[in-house]
């Protein structure tokens, strides 16, 4: 019976400690643009999480469109947004996207690397 006890204490604790954190990424570029006369549109995203053990020098995050990674740079006014300029293909009416973001969190003794993703999203893309 005691080990019964023990395991189900061990399983709530689990339970408990993975439940605790939370890393979310938001979508924050509009779902229909004018194609832009320079081919560039502005992607952003922000990312909030509640682990402190998260290394916040150690962001790379992207836009992903198809196997292409194009890197984001944090915007000026605040500290979880970021943002890339991408070249939007010339034609396609609808482009599908992703963010993901790599990082490093510190964790018994050493730093992991983890990364997050989202899912697709799509922009349409409307002529002038």
């Amino acid at each position: 019976m005691s080990k019964r006890c023990v395991l189900a204490w061990w399983a709530v604790v689990l339970i408990l400690a993975g439940g605790c954190t939370t890393q979310r990424i938001t979508n924050l570029t509009p779902r229909q643009t004018l194609r832009p006369l320079d081919g560039l549109h502005r992607f952003e995203a922000a990312w909030s999480s509640n682990q402190r053990a998260i290394q916040p020098e150690s962001f790379t995050p992207y836009v992903v469109i198809g196997t292409e990674f194009h890197p984001m740079q944090r915007t000026l006014l605040t500290s979880n947004s970021w943002e890339a300029l991408v070249p939007l293909p010339p034609g396609q009416q609808f482009v599908n996207y992703r963010f993901k973001f790599e990082y490093h969190y510190n964790g018994f003794g050493k730093v992991h690397p983890d990364s997050l993703t989202t899912g697709t999203y799509q922009l349409e893309v409307l002529e002038p």
